[in-house]
């Protein structure tokens, strides 16, 4: 990864305020290593750069790393330097050697040089194999995110069912109340009737032996 930092002040840099240095122009002269090479780092650094008014150029070198000359702000060109040291497949940036120069203003804008034809052809079939790569990678997540609504769409559904259930049996519940608190079942009807005929039996029966004793009530 990076190998020094990048909020140390410049050897040259005296102490300035924060608006002095935010406006001050400089150059950084930067070797990147690693796997930075066939796998779309100079579009990526590009990427970084756009939007910035940052001039310079980044190109390919023989021994497999990249060479990037920026000039700018200050501000943007650390901006810039965290923003080339990454690890995000397929680029693995493993160190950068930086040196800060003061702008020559020599650079009309930020370019890609680029190497011989066939060198580029399989850069650039390289670059097409990360973006769609890349491409799947979201389609998937955003895939898997659609499952997991649909999954809560359809437990929500289900619960929703459950409470539609519970409220269609709520009628037939209180029917069932109603009736039961309105008469007694037939079997207790029954049990009355049979205990109301013993008694009058019985005070029938107390009557007569009464009247046989005599006595008259």
């Amino acid at each position: 990864m990076l190998n020094f930092d990048i909020y140390a002040p410049l050897p040259e840099e005296t102490i300035l305020s924060s608006s002095s240095k935010v406006d001050t122009m400089k150059r950084i002269h930067v070797i990147v290593d690693g796997y930075v090479q066939k796998v779309g780092f100079r579009e990526h650094v590009r990427k970084e750069i756009f939007g910035t008014g940052i001039t310079g150029y980044v190109r390919n070198l023989d021994a497999g790393e990249v060479e990037i000359v920026a000039e700018g702000r200050e501000d943007l060109l650390r901006d810039l330097v965290r923003g080339i040291d990454i690890i995000r497949y397929p680029i693995e940036v493993t160190s950068c050697n930086i040196t800060w120069q003061e702008a020559t203003g020599e650079f009309p804008k930020f370019t890609i040089i680029r190497g011989d034809v066939q060198e580029e052809l399989f850069e650039r079939m390289d670059s097409v194999v990360t973006i769609m790569h890349e491409t799947l990678e979201v389609s998937k997540s955003t895939q898997d995110l659609q499952y997991q609504t649909l999954d809560k769409q359809d437990k929500m559904l289900h619960k929703q069912d459950q409470m539609i259930d519970k409220q269609d049996q709520m009628p037939e519940i209180k029917k069932e109340i109603r009736d039961e608190t309105a008469s007694p079942p037939k079997e207790s009807c029954s049990n009355l009737s049979e205990e109301k005929y013993e008694i009058r039996r019985e005070i029938a029966s107390i009557k007569a032996a009464l009247v046989r004793a005599g006595i008259e009530f």
